[in-house]
Parts: C-alpha cells; sequence; structure tokens
C-alpha cells in the first residue's frame, strides 16, 4: 500500500478518465490501460473520481467498484487520491471507508452548491471532517468557477489549523496566483500548518505557479508528461527550460481548457493514443464536432513538430 498523502505531498497527481464504452458502461480494460499509460509518464500519483472522471454520472455503486479497480490495477506503486464529494455527508463517508479499505493514500472533497458565506463553508466542512474520522487526510477542492463557492485564504487557515485531517489544498481558483502565494506563505509559519498544494485548470498556468510556491499539479491534462517534466526541470532549477517545454505543449493545454467540451477533447485524445477504446462521455456530456476534430489533429501534428525541434 503506497504512503497516504500528507501536508508535504508534492509532484503530479493526474485525474484519470473514466473510460465508457459506446453504449455507456464502464470499460475496465480502458481502465487499466488507462493507469499502465499514467505509471509509465513518471506521475507520482493518481486522482480518480474527479470533476473529469464524471463523478456524478455515477451510481454509488459504480464509483466504488472504478475505485476498487484502479487501486488493484496501481497496487500501491503511488498514492491514489478518491473524489468523494456528494450531496450527503452519509454516502461520502461510505464511500470514504469502502475507498480507504481498498488501500487509497486520501479522499477529496469539493464544497457543496450554495455554501454562500463563510460561516456555512466552514460549518459544512467540520461535518465532513468529523463524519469522514480524523484518520482520513482530505484534499479540499477550490474550484469556483465550477462550484460557485469562493474560498478566502482566511477560512483556508482556519480549516487548516482546526482540522488536521486538513493536509491538501488543490487551488483552481481563477484569477488565482495572488491566492496562491497568500496560501503558501501564511501557511506553515507560527501555528499555522503546512499544506500541500496542488493546482488544476489543465495545467494552464503551471510554470508561474510553481514559481509561487505550489507543489505540484492534479489535472487531466491528456499529456501528463509534459507535467512531469516541467516540474521536474523546475525542481532542478532550470526555470527557463521548464517554461520552454511548457510553451510547446500550451496551444494544447488552452485548446483542452474550454470549459464544457474539454472532456471530450481530453478524451479523445486519450483515444487517438492507444489508451481509451472509446471516447464516450456519458450523457448530458460534451462531443466533438467535425471541426474540432479537424482542428485537434493540426494541434496534435503540430505539437509533434515542436517536441522534435526541442530534442
Amino acid at each position: 500500500m503506497a504512503d497516504l498523502i500528507h501536508r508535504n505531498t508534492r509532484g503530479v497527481f493526474v485525474i484519470v478518465a473514466t473510460p465508457f464504452s459506446e453504449d455507456g458502461a464502464l470499460d475496465f480494460d480502458s481502465a487499466d490501460r488507462l493507469v499502465d499509460y499514467y505509471l509509465e509518464t513518471g506521475v507520482d500519483g493518481l486522482t480518480v473520481l474527479g470533476v473529469m472522471g464524471e463523478a456524478p454520472k455515477l451510481t454509488s455503486e459504480e464509483s466504488a467498484e472504478f475505485a476498487a479497480r484502479i487501486l488493484r490495477r496501481v497496487d500501491g506503486r503511488v498514492p491514489v487520491i478518491v473524489g468523494v464529494t456528494g450531496a450527503g455527508i452519509d454516502n461520502m463517508a461510505r464511500l470514504t471507508g469502502s475507498v480507504m479499505e481498498a488501500g487509497a493514500a486520501g479522499v477529496m472533497v469539493a464544497p457543496m452548491p450554495g455554501l454562500n458565506t463563510e460561516a456555512k463553508l466552514k460549518g459544512y466542512f467540520a461535518q465532513v471532517f468529523e463524519a469522514l474520522g480524523p484518520h482520513v487526510p482530505v484534499c479540499i477542492q477550490d474550484y469556483p468557477m465550477t462550484v460557485g463557492v469562493f474560498f478566502s485564504v482566511e477560512t483556508v487557515i482556519e480549516l487548516a489549523v482546526k482540522h488536521p485531517q486538513f493536509v491538501m489544498f488543490k487551488h483552481e481558483d481563477w484569477p488565482g496566483l495572488t491566492k496562491l502565494s497568500r496560501v503558501r506563505n501564511e501557511t506553515g509559519v507560527g501555528d499555522v500548518p503546512r499544506l500541500s498544494i496542488l493546482t488544476g485548470n489543465a495545467g494552464l498556468f503551471l510554470p508561474l505557479e510553481l514559481q509561487r510556491g505550489a507543489d505540484g499539479a492534479m489535472t487531466g491534462f491528456a499529456y501528463p508528461e509534459m507535467m512531469v517534466n516541467v516540474i521536474k526541470l523546475h525542481r532542478a532549477g532550470e526555470v527557463d527550460r521548464a517554461e520552454d517545454l511548457f510553451d510547446a505543449y500550451l496551444p494544447m493545454v488552452r485548446y483542452e481548457q474550454q470549459l464544457g467540451v474539454g472532456l471530450a477533447i481530453r478524451k479523445e485524445i486519450l483515444k487517438r493514443r492507444g489508451i481509451l477504446t472509446s471516447a464516450k462521455a456519458r450523457a448530458p456530456g460534451p462531443k466533438l464536432t467535425e471541426t474540432d476534430e479537424a482542428e485537434l489533429t493540426r494541434l496534435m501534428t503540430r505539437l509533434d513538430a515542436k517536441l522534435a525541434e526541442l530534442d
């Protein structure tokens, strides 16, 4: 079993797509290939049942089954975080118990919509932490563009101080670089514990986020090797080389980051790379047009040429 996530966890935790066959059933063979592919790229961990994983479209039984399949395939080689966000805290606690018993390294929770005051937000997470238990490490997802709930830096700090199981902050606010700097600079000092900070948004701001103190990335970009190598170069002090590599991928990062259709783009890339059998997204889900397909072909071809030039 891999180690549990903690307040110094770092690296690339790639968000795992949930593969479906054309009839909408879970495709476990593609899931196995996906795990193998992610591990071959050198990621430090996986995250399943996230936003990109279409978690709300799975039944509770499917969620537990899919997470267990990924955990068996990973077999402790890297930590696996499981998204357990849901409408009911009791259901979240049951799924958490199931995946932790199966070998998960921690769980990820996003706030439920409607938490429009600081008091509501802090009260909600107090209930979540109590229900999940003190020994379950938790990553809080801050993604206001999707959830519609905003975390102030002060709330993040208060939750970190009051709740030891809050060990990781997934930062996806936008614009958010100043917020990231504040969370990094105002945690790990005095009585405020350090937080692991992983960033999302397809890696769109990754080099800048690393310079601001992020510990890594947690996103589903279909070329995770980019994130792995950018972080490796950055840690080695080769900041310009890291940005040069990132720049080669930037048109693809930007194309994938389109809200709504981005999932379909990522799945199509994974299909074209021979990993997924189908690019199917469960309804209601995005689907690429012929023009989208042609644009993607051009971007993939240009990316291959740019990478050849860097070599």
